[in-house]
């Protein structure tokens, strides 16, 4: 069975057009001389915060089907794997901050923190970890399909933005423009996925 030229090319085009959108802004935060006084735990749970972000842009294009090879049921459970690691990188995040200022992370987690990117971050934070739960208990807890999906997907529109305006409100070693511009697709590509799958409609159907 022979593939078709096109098809090919633009799966490729795909892949690098996203490996590039994910590398970049991470090797150009790899470079910045901030790094010069962080200590290692710090620089891990940063990158880890920046893995993070870049696994929020790859998760929605899981679910909506973009990725050449991965279509349907293959692409929903990548999703799922991928999940757990978004989960570990935000654990990581938190961690590495805690290990390197307690007192900081306790002002964050009772929202006393006077950095406003603090409390954007402790939101997302919660909202990934609440997602996770649902994604993985929403059978033991007896949520049906339309609710469990409509629940992480509102849990999934908090993390978004929240995780969003955390990142853009920091100014540490990730690049702007890179920061930037990977914001953006995420929440360019989650709104997208979000409105074309319209998880709240079965719901809205029972009820009519």
């Amino acid at each position: 069975m022979s593939t078709n030229p096109k098809s090919s090319t633009r799966a490729l085009l795909i892949w690098v057009a996203l490996a590039t959108i994910v590398v970049v802004p991470i090797a150009l935060a790899g470079l910045s001389p901030l790094l010069a006084w962080r200590e290692p735990v710090y620089i891990v749970a940063g990158f880890a915060g920046i893995v993070a972000m870049a696994f929020m842009l790859v998760q929605p294009l899981l679910v909506g089907g973009y990725l050449p090879g991965l279509p349907g049921f293959r692409g929903r459970r990548v999703h799922r794997v991928i999940g757990g690691v978004l989960v570990m990188a935000v654990v990581i995040h938190v961690a590495g901050l805690w290990i390197t200022s307690p007192p900081d992370v306790i002002d964050a987690l009772m929202f006393n923190s006077p950095t406003p990117f603090s409390a954007w971050g402790v939101v997302a934070m919660w909202a990934v970890f609440a997602a996770a739960l649902v994604a993985i208990f929403h059978r033991r807890i007896g949520l049906g399909p339309r609710v469990w999906r409509f629940v992480h997907a509102a849990l999934v529109a908090t993390v978004v933005p929240c995780g969003i305006i955390h990142a853009l409100l920091i100014e540490g070693t990730m690049e702007l423009i890179t920061k930037t511009v990977l914001c953006a697709l995420v929440g360019i590509a989650t709104a997208k996925v979000l409105l074309e799958l319209k998880p709240w409609a079965g719901l809205t159907r029972r009820r009519g």
